[in-house]
């Protein structure tokens, strides 16, 4: 009896250690999943409550009840130095697999996925440390500079990356790209994982029914917030009506223009015939006649013109992405060539 007994109490501890490895075995390599995540959503960025916090992008997780957002916050990076590398869902071997973000001294690889305001695939342009202080992008980054006094502007253009919603590397449709030389090297650097108010901040928003990707259809309510785990009040920001295929690209955008198109088509024939210049003030019913074959013949010409008005009404919350080497250096490497460029006309001291 007794033996029998012990090889009982045996089985049971065998079991349990059993099962323990095989949990352990699921946390390290991450949640996988059949189902791609949701495109992304579009969204402006709150303004930083203060100095050191450091832009975290929202992104889509799983839960029991399928995909939930996460949304965008700012956080106190855990480390003087240290820089947020943000996760990702990567296919693989039949699956989706999340690869949860982490902090350390240079930006990794996170799946080239293009998650806006500095993220723009590779690296973070939003800003830099440099000494104690972390410094403020403000062509990429919603700062007060009555409160943050950090700051400097430089233009990101996005050469190589094409601007879009897609939140997964891999598979059917996703970011076709992989690490880069230095983001190797960043993977091999010593790593902070997400701070006890990051990971509150996620099972808050597991808990939240309103971001469930099946209830809010990828448009959540709460897109971003200033502070993590705030979901009311005027620092919270909503997800809007993403643009569409034709909208998504800059120079695709002349839908809203056609009032101004026929307006704009009068300088064209009056290098022709200068008389033409009288029905300037009445430009609307000369657009609308059909016996002015010239007008005609000349609006081709106005058409391809509207690539230039995204420029001004290119959307708060995806601002113009693009990969720049600098900002995945070393932070603290990083500061020299960042400290040459301050002195240069794009930047703006405060």
């Amino acid at each position: 009896m007794r033996k029998a007994y012990f090889l009982q109490c045996l089985v049971l501890v065998l079991g349990l250690l059993a099962l323990s490895s095989v949990s352990l075995a699921q946390v390290s390599v991450g949640v996988s999943v059949r189902i791609g995540p949701p495109p992304l959503p579009v969204y402006e960025q709150p303004v930083c409550p203060g100095e050191g916090f450091i832009w975290i992008p929202g992104y889509w997780a799983w839960g029991p009840d399928g995909y939930f957002w996460v949304p965008a916050t700012w956080v106190i990076a855990p480390r003087v130095g240290f820089l947020w590398t943000p996760g990702y869902w990567g296919w693989g071997g039949g699956v989706y697999i999340w690869h949860p973000g982490y902090w350390g001294p240079h930006v990794g690889f996170y799946g080239g996925i293009n998650y806006g305001f500095g993220y723009t695939g590779v690296g973070y342009a939003g800003g830099y440390w440099r000494g104690g202080a972390f410094v403020y992008n403000r062509a990429v980054t919603n700062v007060n500079v009555t409160v943050v006094h950090n700051t400097y502007n430089r233009t990101v253009v996005n050469n190589n990356v094409t601007v879009n919603r897609v939140s997964y590397n891999g598979g059917a449709g996703g970011i076709n790209t992989r690490p880069n030389r230095e983001e190797e090297v960043a993977a091999r650097e010593q790593h902070i994982a997400p701070t006890n108010v990051q990971t509150q901040h996620e099972h808050a928003s597991s808990s939240n029914r309103e971001l469930l990707a099946a209830s809010n259809h990828g448009r959540p309510p709460v897109a971003a917030t200033a502070r993590p785990g705030v979901f009311r009040g005027r620092e919270v920001v909503a997800a809007r009506e993403a643009p569409n295929a034709r909208e998504a690209r800059g120079a695709e955008r002349p839908a809203p223009a056609i009032p101004n198109a026929r307006r704009e088509d009068r300088p064209a024939p009056r290098a022709e015939n200068p008389r033409t210049e009288t029905p300037r003030g009445n430009a609307r019913p000369n657009a609308e006649r059909s016996d002015h074959p010239a007008d005609r013949a000349e609006r081709p010409r106005t058409v391809e013109r509207p690539s230039e008005r995204p420029q001004n009404v290119e959307p708060r919350g995806r601002p113009n992405n693009a990969s720049e080497p600098r900002s995945s250096a070393a932070p603290r490497q990083s500061n020299r060539p960042e400290s040459k460029e301050r002195g240069g006309k794009g930047e703006e001291r405060r």
